[in-house]
């Protein structure tokens, strides 16, 4: 059995309660802006075992009668179509895509926000694409000096000049597809315009990470900053908590930096600000509900570790530069974290030594590692993957649950017919082979049935994996690392 250090259902609730008690203190309205990943959050189910990728909806949906949704998407992102390189989609498709995502969970999407809007024709064209879908869409426009011009924002010529988004909800939930969309921004907005029509709301922020009630350098707030080594967010002490409160809590720079202005700006809309601190503005019970503080360290550690395996393969590929390389390195250092902490590593890397070929190693939930390699019919990540289901349904590994006469024709039907130079069955191919053969075999339709216990597995690769495999890993749930070696010499890769 996994090893369990997080209390989902106990998060749930908490933070519930907390956000409740948040929008009575604003007489009835809140927008509250949502940092990171609304649902699907990998990273926090990672570093916190137990925490469930789509807590935080199941949190909202139990507002789901007092909720809406806006999602804010920046004009100067849709006319550069900049694309999600996790989804390979455009940021205004990935509108359209969270709008499916929140409808079909029972959430209300009210409105889309275009924020830096200055005619861009993409941004018109989006705008169209929206009215001829039935969704309400509102503009809202660069304003001179924002961040720093406090009296140049709060103005009819600042603030004012936004179209003002008509909400019908207590809890107005205001998320993008990345960040930079101006989410703050169209929040502070509605409070000006609200302040203006005699309307009482308020303002806070939603961040998982960092963790405001751990320390600075707990391996659960640094996994943080290894999660965004390739941006300039940094952990720190947050300075007005500790005047305000004699109270040390942790947040990061950006927030920390933008503060003063963000105060100042309430101050002006409506008289005096609810906060002294950046952490104040938070609404983040996730701490709270940690039960097995050495569980979630460890499950961190590893994470620090994948991700700078991760950007080792990046910088290897040509996808990120060498500061974050080094980030990640120090961060390693801080946390005193070398390989060893995953155990999978030197599995596989013991596995290509004995063989003398590309090798994996996985990390079962009972700690059991099982090891594959290459052969002449499969890749080492179908060979890892189909050992890991063998280990897991207690069959012998010297049994087939593939017969040869199954595998060759595909290996034949891939070089012969579809163009491919390998014939050795990638792990999403062995599966639907596995899938065939489970029709008549009995241990092969039981080796099936234990996939689903392969989530929230470690998983080490001596060589960089392809991309088909790790994507067909990544939906099973298997938590992924590669040394950065490709597994030929030659300079295209697919």
């Amino acid at each position: 059995m996994a090893r369990i250090g997080f209390d989902n259902a106990k998060y749930i609730s908490l933070q519930s309660d907390h956000i409740k008690k948040r929008i009575e203190t604003f007489g009835g309205k809140l927008y509250l802006e949502f940092g990171g990943k609304l649902f699907d959050d990998y990273h926090a189910s990672r570093v916190l075992p137990g925490f469930e990728p789509d807590s935080k909806m199941r949190m909202l949906l139990s507002f789901e009668s007092q909720v809406e949704i806006i999602i804010v998407i920046n004009a100067n992102d849709i006319e550069k179509n900049k694309i999600r390189g996790d989804l390979g989609i455009s940021y205004d498709d990935d509108v359209l895509r969270l709008m499916d995502i929140f409808r079909g969970m029972g959430l209300y999407v009210g409105s889309v926000v275009i924020t830096q809007y200055a005619g861009q024709p993409s941004a018109d064209q989006f705008r169209k694409r929206l009215t001829s879908l039935g969704i309400r869409s509102y503009r809202h426009y660069p304003i001179k000096g924002y961040p720093s011009d406090v009296k140049n924002i709060v103005c009819e010529e600042g603030f004012g000049r936004n179209d003002y988004i008509e909400t019908s909800r207590p809890l107005v939930v205001v998320t993008a597809p990345a960040a930079g969309s101006g989410k703050m921004a169209t929040c502070l907005s509605q409070l000006y315009h609200d302040s203006q029509r005699g309307v009482s709301s308020g303002y806070a922020k939603f961040e998982t990470f960092p963790i405001w009630n751990l320390p600075l350098k707990h391996p659960i707030n640094l996994a943080y900053e290894a999660a965004t080594a390739d941006l300039d967010d940094v952990n720190m002490i947050d300075p007005y908590h500790l005047e305000a409160y004699d109270m040390k809590a942790v947040n990061y720079n950006r927030d920390v930096e933008i503060f003063p202005v963000l105060s100042e700006i309430m101050k002006r809309i409506s008289g005096s600000s609810p906060y002294k601190s950046p952490t104040d503005m938070g609404v983040n019970m996730i701490g709270f509900c940690i039960t097995d503080d050495a569980i979630c360290s460890q499950a961190s550690r590893v994470e620090i570790l994948r991700r700078y395996y991760a950007a080792q393969v990046a910088l290897k590929k040509g996808g990120t530069n060498e500061e974050a390389v080094r980030r990640l390195e120090l961060i390693m250092n801080k946390a005193d974290i070398t390989p060893d902490v995953c155990p999978a590593v030197s599995a596989a890397l013991l596995r290509e030594k004995t063989t003398g070929a590309p090798a994996a190693a996985m990390t079962l939930p009972d700690g059991r590692i099982v090891t594959g390699k290459t052969s002449s019919l499969l890749g080492a990540s179908a060979a890892l993957m189909l050992n890991a289901l063998k280990a897991l349904a207690g069959i012998d590994k010297e049994v087939d649950l593939i017969s040869p006469a199954v595998i060759e024709p595909i290996s034949d039907l891939k070089t012969r017919n579809l163009g491919h130079h390998n014939p050795r069955l990638h792990s999403d191919e062995m599966l639907i082979a596995l899938c065939v053969s489970a029709v008549t075999d009995e241990n092969a339709a039981l080796a099936q049935k234990q996939l689903e216990k392969l989530r929230g597995c470690d998983a080490h690769f001596s060589v960089i994996l392809s991309s088909v495999d790790e994507n067909t890993y990544k939906r099973l749930g298997i938590n992924v690392s590669c040394e950065p070696v490709y597994e030929t010499t030659k300079l295209y890769h697919k």
